[in-house]
């Protein structure tokens, strides 16, 4: 495996370390707990951040997303489209983000397992492939997987941040 591969792979498992604490160990009350009412919930932060993973490393690799594959979308029986992600999302479609921590945390693993195989796939010379022309300068593969990380780990970071206040509330 290259160093390449081999430091996302890394990067994505922390990913998946951070989800898995933030979640292991809470009720369905605490991973919907909101610290105020328009803010966003733990479970809601995890299934957009495991989604949009998914998304975008389902563009990647041009195949389809495990959420609609694996049929994740019946199982977490949301009332959005198939292909929502929580771009835009209301306050309203935050709260309908209800469900058991395993069913999040069984999601997780699964886009994280399909993300890795993926990344461990590459060759070095597809990193500078051309993904996105939308954007001055155009996306390279690297920049996206990167970018992925990153917003992955904001959003991980927000549900261990909402973790702590609700342990700290004893709620």
């Amino acid at each position: 495996m290259s160093v390449a591969n081999a430091l996302l792979v890394d990067a994505f498992g922390r990913v998946k370390e951070a989800v898995h604490g933030a979640v292991e160990g809470l009720t369905r009350e605490q991973l919907t707990h909101r610290i105020d009412p328009e803010a966003n919930t733990i479970a809601w932060l995890v299934w957009h951040l495991t989604r949009i993973q998914d998304d975008h490393l389902a563009d990647l690799a041009e195949t389809e997303q495990v959420w609609l594959r694996d049929d994740w979308v019946s199982r977490f029986g949301l009332p959005f489209r198939p292909a929502a992600h929580g771009y835009g999302h209301s306050s309203e479609d935050v709260a309908a983000v209800d469900v058991p921590p395993e069913l999040l945390l069984d999601y997780h693993d699964a886009v994280h397992a399909r993300t890795v195989s993926y990344v461990e796939s590459l060759r070095d010379e597809e990193y500078d492939d051309v993904v996105d022309r939308a954007w001055d300068p155009p996306v390279t593969r690297a920049v996206r997987l990167v970018s992925v990380v990153g917003d992955d780990l904001q959003h991980v970071g927000q549900a261990a941040f909402i973790r702590g206040v609700v342990l700290r509330l004893g709620k």
